[in-house]
């Protein structure tokens, strides 16, 4: 789901989400060391400028560097010596059944997921019945709350999963708490806000957060982020 375009072409619809994987991303070392653990310059790989942002914030005094390929490909770097911890999303570990891999997990108060992280998208045809009925039964309502506010941030933001932008739902008895960041490419500058919706508003929730971001700062460091990307 993190993967989609925010908006779809026409014709098309979000037929159904499944129940979320675990959403948050992980801390995967070589020496059993946590993210608190580490002495100043140690090599943290990560291919996200999201999750790279929100680590110099934390631990502006850490050495992030780039990593590419596929999964086993980054664990092998990390076991050959190229990086001290490697970070990932949980999810992807988890359906491969290599979390023995993980180290740490890192929530939302030390870094906030991307937007949809770990949920699954089931895209269908618009106004077909007979396909409607089945993704009725394969939707995870409390997902599709969750994952349908995020969604609406990163619209209204005019975000993607490529840029320092994140938004993750959780439900909390009958209520969706959205947390909300974009930050500065080198983690100095974090705008980070939190909306309480009913279930009802959620989409409207999503909106008025990201409007709470932009006017807060948020809108200043996207528009420095495309000015250096011209």
């Amino acid at each position: 789901m993190k993967d989609m375009p925010g908006v779809l072409p026409d014709g098309l619809t979000i037929g159904a989400i499944p129940e979320r994987e675990n959403p948050f991303d992980v801390l995967i070392s070589k020496d059993s060391q946590r993210l608190s653990d580490y002495k100043p310059g140690a090599k943290i790989g990560t291919s996200s400028l999201r999750r790279a942002s929100q680590l110099k914030h934390v631990r502006p005094d850490l050495t992030i560097e780039s990593i590419r390929g596929n999964l086993d490909t980054r664990i092998k770097k990390l076991k050959s010596g190229m990086y001290d911890a490697i970070v990932l999303a949980a999810a992807g570990l988890r359906r491969l059944q290599q979390e023995d891999e993980i180290t740490e997990y890192l929530d939302e108060s030390i870094m906030v997921p991307a937007v949809g992280q770990g949920a699954l998208c089931i895209e269908t045809r618009e106004n077909d019945p007979d396909i409607a009925s089945i993704m009725a039964k394969l939707d995870h309502p409390e997902t599709s709350l969750c994952v349908t506010g995020e969604r609406a941030f990163l619209r209204q933001i005019e975000g993607s999963c490529h840029i320092p932008v994140a938004c993750y739902g959780k439900m909390e008895k009958d209520e969706v708490i959205l947390t909300a960041i974009v930050a500065s490419e080198d983690g100095s500058n974090v705008i980070r806000e939190q909306v309480t919706s009913s279930l009802n508003n959620i989409e409207q929730s999503g909106r008025t957060l990201a409007d709470t971001v932009l006017e807060k700062g948020g809108k200043l460091i996207l528009e420095q982020l495309n000015s250096n990307d011209e």
